[in-house]
């Protein structure tokens, strides 16, 4: 049976799985889905606008905790984490791992359109984790 309830899982929950969340709406009008992280700040402006560029708005989108997610309510768990260690997620679900690099980057040397790229990078990289 295909799940029609997805969690995508990161850290901070304010980049990968926040365009993960948008993507996954876009994609899949109708379904639950839902985002979380073990240590959630607030959903970082970038991957609000790359969102933007796909015509999904993520303006009202506020970054949450695993903690606060029903296990009941949920029928696949997506952990997005690459160099960090991911939040679990307990209970019999379906789990898949998609290690998509974090874009955000608190390096001063970066600029605003380097970020910019490093979110559409991260964004592409979960388009294309459908596909697969």
């Amino acid at each position: 049976m295909a799940p029609t309830s997805i969690l995508f899982l990161c850290v901070a929950n304010s980049a990968r799985s926040q365009m993960a969340e948008g993507l996954a709406r876009q994609l899949f009008p109708g379904w639950r889905i839902q985002s979380a992280g073990s240590r959630p700040s607030q959903v970082n402006p970038y991957a609000i606008e790359v969102l933007a560029e796909q015509g999904i708005d993520a303006t009202s989108r506020t970054s949450k905790s695993v903690q606060d997610i029903d296990p009941a309510s949920v029928d696949l768990v997506i952990t997005l984490c690459a160099e960090e260690v991911c939040p679990l997620f307990l209970g019999k679900i379906e789990k898949l791992h998609w290690p998509i690099p974090d874009p955000a980057s608190d390096d001063p040397a970066l600029t605003p359109e380097d970020l910019r790229t490093r979110f559409r990078i991260g964004r592409e990289g979960l388009a294309a984790a459908w596909r697969r």
